[in-house]
């Protein structure tokens, strides 16, 4: 057997074996041999894939238009498993729901009621995005039951705002820009809100010096809006904005924004010295 006998029948794929003659021969005028016929081979077989897939989906979509005939018959939606009913008080608006026991608040509100304000971050209890307010109280809407929160008051992110006058952490957050993403920023300033609330109270933190002096309406000081809103989770690390718009509306004390939409002209001037500085590289 010759050196080109052994190159042929090394090169041979169990494709070749599948070709007629006049493929093989088609092929073999072409030049189309070894490694660049398996290459040839795998891309028409793709290519013919493409079409039989472009194929179905446009059927696919013309059988989406067509009307249901007048007796087609459909089965049955699935009910709800452990179905309870719970009558909650979303946002000052009545709400009689009837969800699976296991449901979550953060699930009811997001998939049942449409509230998507409140986030899923971890959906473990970790980061503080899904956090609303209950009764006055902050809780973690993940792994709280929908159904535990039975006459209860839920206020969401969406319940702040009073039409188009948001709600004062609201604005303070924006003036202090303390958030980048946004993602965990309802519940930043749902836990805010609430956190307002347990300062009226009186009530002690880990980082509280005195628990005997202690009274309501406690200045917070910048530790102690650290600390209780160490479960609120700023994976942008915008803590500094959010601290200052704590502190801004918890003593009512008006402090300066630290930060500006830029003008034509400084962005003007920005692009120049960018320019500039492109250049002289």
């Amino acid at each position: 057997m010759d050196d080109n006998q052994q190159r042929k029948d090394f090169n041979s794929t169990e494709s070749d074996s599948q070709l007629s003659a006049d493929e093989e021969t088609l092929l073999d005028q072409l030049g189309i041999v070894g490694a660049a016929r398996r290459k040839f081979l795998g891309q028409s077989m793709a290519a013919l894939l493409g079409t039989f897939a472009f194929h179905l989906l446009a059927k696919e979509e013309a059988f989406s238009t067509l009307a249901a005939a007048p007796d087609a018959v459909f089965a049955p939606a699935p009910g709800v498993e452990n179905a309870v009913k719970v009558l909650l008080k979303i946002n000052g608006s009545a709400q009689r729901l009837e969800v699976d026991s296991r449901t979550a608040l953060l699930d009811a509100l997001r998939e049942t009621l449409g509230l998507t304000g409140t986030k899923k971050g971890c959906d473990q209890g970790q980061c503080g995005a899904c956090t609303v307010i209950v009764d006055g109280r902050r809780v973690l809407s993940c792994l709280t039951l929908a159904a535990s929160c039975e006459g209860k008051e839920v206020t969401t992110i969406e319940g702040l705002a009073d039409g188009d006058n948001l709600h004062p952490m609201q604005a303070a957050f924006i003036k202090h820009d303390g958030f980048q993403c946004g993602y965990c920023t309802p519940g930043q300033i749902c836990s805010a809100v609430a956190l307002l609330q347990e300062a009226k109270n009186g009530d002690a933190s880990h980082v509280t010096n005195n628990l005997r002096t202690s009274t309501q309406n406690v200045a917070l000081s910048d530790e102690e809006i650290r600390e209780r809103m160490s479960g609120n989770i700023c994976r942008c690390g915008a803590y500094p904005g959010i601290v200052a718009a704590i502190r801004e509306v918890q003593s009512g004390r008006e402090t300066a924004q630290a930060w500006h939409f830029a003008s034509d002209e400084e962005i003007a001037v920005a692009l120049n010295e960018e320019g500039k500085a492109d250049a002289t590289v």
